[in-house]
């Protein structure tokens, strides 16, 4: 089992304490009207579809959470690939604390699975690109979106609003241009002595212009220049972006970005593709648990 990253666990604790507090409340009626206590019961996970396992060490923790007693075990581990059928795991002990622990497990692990599972068929997709995140993520549980993300094979982006200088059209705006807005982000990052990276967002050949002119930055995004049209998917203009940016700076294509549509844009020679819908239009991988013997 890998092991579960210092930023996640840091949290998961409190996560898991929330998510059950919501979810059994004052008690499993169900489960205390129709189990006895004494029960104790065998269920496997089983996988109804194709995927990405993500999410076994936290489904592990819910378990620990509900029961400490309750034994769980894996044959396969985070990251691993699984198809349609296939058993990867099993719980045992009270009966209760498994149908209390249940769905909470399922949950987290279908999400983090069903991540994973479109981050690796994205960063196959797109190679020799690199797929990167965003912050479109559930709020509450972005930590454990982005690391279903890195399971999958593809990159994080910002963890958050704290970690880089991401300036995007309303902060151009609100600043008074590209060049106000780097020139003040440079100074704030002098002024209090901070190493991080500034990325600026660019819609138009124009503005990439600019912003070569202007210069101070890490990284450039093609926000939209890859466009849908009848005919399906226009490039050029994001070719044209690369091509005039020339190295100079890394380049990042933003909108527009579908398992279809990644191929095409990774031609174009951009080095990052960022994708929103990794998490925030997620298909949750089917997974469930069956209980195969009580006693």
């Amino acid at each position: 089992m890998l092991p579960i990253p210092d930023s996640v666990a840091d949290d998961l604790g409190a996560l898991i304490a929330r998510a059950l507090a919501e979810d059994v409340g004052r008690g499993d009626l169900t489960t205390l009207a129709t189990i006895p206590s004494d029960k104790r019961a065998r269920a496997r996970f089983l996988a109804k579809a194709d995927g990405t396992l993500a999410g076994l060490a936290v489904a592990e923790r819910v378990f620990e959470a509900v029961d400490a007693n309750l034994d769980v075990s894996w044959t396969a581990s985070d990251g691993d690939a699984v198809t349609a059928g296939a058993v990867f795991g099993e719980v045992e002990g009270s009966a209760r604390s498994i149908l209390t622990a249940e769905r909470l497990a399922l949950n987290l692990m279908q999400r983090m699975s069903g991540i994973a599972t479109a981050s690796h068929r994205m960063a196959e997709a797109a190679r020799p690109a690199t797929i990167l995140d965003t912050r479109k993520t559930a709020p509450g549980l972005r930590l454990l979106d982005k690391w279903a993300v890195l399971l999958g094979g593809a990159a994080n982006h910002r963890a958050g609003l704290y970690d880089m200088v991401l300036i995007k059209d309303n902060h151009i705006a609100s600043a008074g241009g590209i060049g106000a807005a780097v020139r003040a982000a440079q100074a704030y990052l002098r002024d209090n002595d901070l190493a991080l990276a500034i990325e600026i967002e660019t819609r138009t050949l124009d503005e990439v212009d600019e912003v070569l002119r202007v210069g101070g930055v890490d990284r450039i995004m093609l926000d939209n220049m890859a466009r849908k049209t009848e005919d399906g998917l226009d490039t050029s203009m994001l070719a044209e972006a690369v091509r005039r940016i020339s190295g100079r700076f890394e380049t990042e294509a933003s909108g527009n970005v579908t398992l279809d549509t990644v191929p095409a844009i990774a031609a174009t020679g951009v080095d990052f593709i960022s994708s929103g819908a990794l998490t925030h239009s997620v298909q949750a991988l089917d997974i469930s648990l069956k209980v195969i013997l009580a006693r």
